[in-house]
């Protein structure tokens, strides 16, 4: 896949909101079948499109580009040869480095850029008055993915926030719409009165109940649109550790998640463990490995690894 490509590729995958990692390689030291310039997208499920360097380099950048994709803090990752075979390959860790030794490398040094791309918070504001409008101007300049929304409009599994200011339209239907679907904060633009009227109104249970803010806000003395705006997104912000903790069942489909990991007893070189990693039964047990250098010394005596 061609860098342009791949770029419209990444573009393709911001647009649909699924979270990757580009990983390009910075720096080489020969002999290195990568370049300067190459570059691989990492995808949630472990699939790696592009090119960074032979099946073992891009093993650990698949590695690696997971972990990103949880923590999403971009790093530079340094891939080395080293280690003797069946010896485990060591990470050691830096600030923003990861030095990991591939015993399985034919030489040189790869670096390679890590960028985690993790969709911004989605947030749904519904109506059209100048509150509305202010609430996304303000949310798009903190960085989230402000969008007017209209009452009935079916909910995304990976939206984060809901704000309603309406003033007193379809507030009911979206309300318990969104808490119904467990989105982490919900907001109702209201007064004090007719906001606890409305939240006594809606059919929904205790846990439910919690999801509703109204009136939505920090008390700052917010009197203007944009001042009221500012108030809601403080309030999202203080709540966001306990947001963060409120999963939607549904909301996991392209979420990053923890991929399970295994050590090729050839090389010692940690495997995620995906639809595409190769293996072998060996005894009843799957026994996972780098790439096929490591599966046919293993194949042709096993035994020579039973240590591992």
């Amino acid at each position: 896949m061609a860098n342009a490509e791949l770029l419209t590729r990444a573009d393709v995958l911001r647009h649909g909101r699924t979270p990757f990692v580009l990983a390009t390689v910075v720096h080489v030291e020969r002999p290195t079948s990568a370049r300067p310039g190459d570059s691989a997208l990492v995808l949630p499920d472990g699939t790696v499109e592009g090119f960074v360097g032979g099946s073992c380099a891009e093993t650990t950048v698949q590695l690696q580009g997971l972990r990103v994709l949880r923590t999403g803090e971009s790093l530079l990752l340094r891939i080395t040869p080293g280690g003797d075979s069946g010896t485990p390959a060591a990470e050691e860790p830096g600030e923003g480095l990861v030095t990991v030794a591939n015993p399985c490398l034919s030489g040189g040094t790869i670096d390679i850029f890590l960028e985690a791309n993790l969709p911004p918070a989605l947030a749904y504001v519904y109506g059209h008055a100048p509150i509305a409008r202010a609430l996304l101007d303000v949310g798009r300049v903190l960085g989230l993915d402000a969008r007017p929304a209209s009452p009935g409009e079916p909910l995304p599994p990976d939206l984060h926030v809901v704000v309603v200011a309406t003033h007193g339209r379809a507030e009911e239907t979206v309300l318990i719409e969104a808490a119904r679907a467990g989105v982490p904060y919900i907001g109702l633009v209201a007064s004090p009165k007719r906001g606890a009227a409305v939240l006594a109104g809606l059919d929904l249970d205790e846990e439910q109940h919690t999801r509703v803010h109204t009136p939505a806000g920090l008390d700052i003395g917010a009197r203007t649109p944009a001042e009221i705006a500012l108030s809601v997104y403080a309030e999202i912000i203080a709540l966001r550790p306990q947001a963060a903790r409120a999963v939607r069942p549904e909301a996991d489909s392209a979420a990053p998640r923890t991929v399970p990991e295994e050590v090729d007893p050839v090389c010692g070189m940690t495997v995620a463990i995906t639809t595409d990693t190769l293996s072998l039964d060996r005894t009843g047990n799957r026994v996972y490995f780098c790439g096929p250098g490591c599966r046919h010394a293993f194949a042709d005596d096993p035994s020579r690894y039973s240590h591992a």
